[in-house]
């Protein structure tokens, strides 16, 4: 085959090479990028970002109140102190010489199942909870079923309910809030805010202290209800989360500490281990 021969044998290999990264995303050609079908230029000015995240994501431009909705979502998961596990590590990454793009990545390869997957783990009880009900079963009974379910698969904590830090989060009332007025306002169903809070109930039910909904199930109702796949409940939260994880990066970078461990100095750690011995001892 010639440098200028594109097929060899039947195969075009131009084509089968436009074939094998085929994508519905974005269109480029010198002097055109096309997003979704829209020219890029008509988006800048336009669209807010939460707009452009839910363009790439779904195929088409959400409406307002939907924008509004995800946009809520995201404001509210972006940090929750140098404590989180994923702040922290950006913290000590950059202290270990790192720059801000090595830090971010070290922070969010950490939210995975037990830091930062709860979100996910929500939207799948919801929608199995949802399943239930869609073959006749009560929400009530429904949501007993499904929740008894995951904790003999999973463990006695529910993702979404409850909090190790905050008696009541503060930020779960006010995400409920607004999906009950998108709900009113016909732009979500409101089917995932009344089973979550169902399950809420349950929980408290025959308690001495509640168990009350947390920012992972405020935010899986949220995108429950925008009709998200689970699994981008958890990619649409490391999209917020980063701004955190950059922000807690950047200031870290300008105060000169090195090799930042996870206490102080000054803190001892407690060593478990056999006592001192040496290798004459057992010979």
């Amino acid at each position: 085959m010639s440098a200028n021969d594109n097929t060899s044998g039947g195969i075009d290999y131009r084509q089968l090479g436009a074939d094998y990264w085929r994508t519905d995303i974005i269109d480029i050609e010198p002097g055109k990028i096309h997003v979704r079908g829209y020219p890029i230029q008509e988006l800048i000015g336009k669209l807010s970002f939460p707009d452009m995240i839910w363009l790439m994501l779904r195929g088409d431009v959400p409406s307002p109140a939907q924008s509004r909705l995800l946009e809520a979502a995201l404001v509210a998961s972006v940090d929750h102190g140098p404590h989180a596990p994923s702040i922290a590590i950006s913290r000590m990454a950059v202290s270990c010489g790192l720059p801000l793009n090595g830090a971010m990545a070290s922070a969010l390869n950490t939210l995975d199942d037990v830091h930062g997957g709860a979100g996910q783990q929500a939207v799948e009880l919801f929608q199995r909870i949802r399943e239930h009900i869609a073959q006749g079963m009560p929400l009530d009974e429904a949501a007993k079923v499904c929740v008894d379910a995951f904790v003999v698969e999973h463990g006695k904590y529910l993702p979404g309910f409850g909090h190790r830090f905050h008696p009541l989060d503060p930020r779960a009332g006010k995400l409920l809030g607004l999906a009950d007025e998108a709900a009113a306002e016909g732009a979500v169903t409101g089917e995932y805010a009344r089973i979550a809070r169902a399950i809420e109930a349950l929980l408290a039910s025959g308690r001495s202290k509640p168990v009350p909904m947390n920012i992972d199930g405020a935010t899986a109702v949220i995108y429950a209800e925008l009709g998200f796949a689970p699994q981008l409940a958890r990619g649409i939260f490391c999209l917020s989360r980063a701004v955190g994880i950059l922000s807690h990066a950047w200031e870290q970078s300008g105060r000169g500490e090195r090799n930042k461990g996870p206490m102080p100095r000054q803190m001892p750690y407690r060593y478990t281990g056999p006592a001192t011995r040496h290798l004459d001892d057992s010979q």
